[in-house]
């Protein structure tokens, strides 16, 4: 692609987001909704390849139609209310919105055009589609989290930690589970949304920081599916064992950063006395600890001594990203400034 025309999409992509953030007037917002969703689709069928055009046509297809409904529930509202303001929604376009927005998203169970349009990809293009793309739906999410049906977001969290982690179980493309993994991510953001906004925030901000992390060491191994990441540490060592430790992060176990946002969002479910469905979000985080752990396995003991035929010892060229090392380090190592996290928020 042009740099001119990759600099003109990124900066479209930038402004999309931006937009809907700044916004206070529905319509405003949803303008900035399309501007992303159209600056996206060229990068997407960047590489001329089917699966390319097709998880474009998925991805243009499932987005419009959100679009669609963003719009409806907002003309419903402005039409009973007699205004657009962002912060005043009445109970049916509310849920009308949600479910937009949780279509989106890729939150269970409009989550099926997830797992085939990231696949479809490059790792450059699905890396701007698990982070980048998250933050203007989330962020319209929390701007009216007080209007919102606390029922339907316990149900949906629960139907995506329990399907993203199920979802994963049999994968083998990186890409499928990483998918996977956003979708059971998705769920713990939306459970604590009504009861807690701040949390939602900090969750997201780590997610996007480990999401952000594992893209970048798929890039540098040029690993895709598990048969490749099983070669990858007779190639990087180091990366290799940064991915192991950053994949248990995704899967919350201390002391990682990623064991952070779940143990505070099972903590304020437990005092708002939902000890059930805190039970039932824990077993189902279980889940997706097992192919975590399973990728982990793959990396580190199932590769033989040598498998090269040659005398020397055959390893990639790294990619200069030079956000990779902030972005492990702050992957695996957040967890001891908790308490200063906690006093600031």
């Amino acid at each position: 692609m042009s740099p001119y025309a990759l600099s003109v999409l990124m900066s479209s992509l930038a402004i999309g987001t931006i937009t809907t953030l700044s916004s206070t007037h529905w319509f405003l917002a949803w303008m900035g909704l399309e501007i992303n969703t159209l600056a996206i689709i060229p990068l997407m069928t960047n590489k001329h390849h089917p699966r390319a055009t097709e998880s474009a046509t998925k991805y243009f297809l499932t987005q419009a139609t959100a679009s669609a409904l963003i719009l409806f529930s907002t003309a419903i509202n402005a039409w009973t209310l007699g205004e657009w303001t962002i912060t005043n929604l009445n109970p049916m376009s509310s849920t009308i919105l949600t479910i937009a927005l949780a279509m989106k998203l890729g939150i269970a169970p409009f989550h099926l055009w997830l797992p085939d349009v990231l696949q479809g990809l490059n790792l450059m293009t699905g890396l701007i589609l698990s982070t980048w793309q998250k933050l203007a739906p989330m962020a319209l999410l929390i701007l009216i989290n007080h209007q919102l049906n606390s029922n339907l977001l316990v149900t949906m969290a629960i139907l995506s930690t329990i399907i993203g982690g199920w979802g994963g179980l049999n994968q083998v493309q990186m890409r499928k589970i990483m998918a996977y993994s956003s979708i059971a991510h998705l769920g713990w953001m939306i459970l604590i949304l009504t009861f807690s906004p701040t949390l939602t925030i900090l969750n997201l901000m780590i997610y996007i920081l480990l999401t952000t992390s594992m893209f970048m060491m798929m890039i540098n191994l040029y690993s895709t599916n598990i048969n490749k990441l099983a070669t990858s540490w007779l190639k990087t060592p180091t990366i290799s064992t940064s991915m192991m430790i950053t994949l248990m992060a995704l899967g919350g176990l201390p002391p990682t950063s990623g064991f952070l946002p779940k143990w505070l969002i099972l903590q304020e479910m437990t005092k708002q006395h939902m000890s059930l469905i805190s039970t039932i979000m824990a077993m189902s985080a279980l889940l997706s600890l097992f192919f975590y752990l399973r990728l982990s396995y793959t990396i580190s003991l199932t590769t033989a001594p040598n498998i090269s035929n040659s005398n020397l010892m055959w390893r990639t060229q790294l990619k200069p990203l030079s956000a990779l090392s902030t972005t492990i380090v702050l992957s695996l190592l957040l967890m001891p400034i908790t308490p200063l996290l906690l006093t600031i928020t």
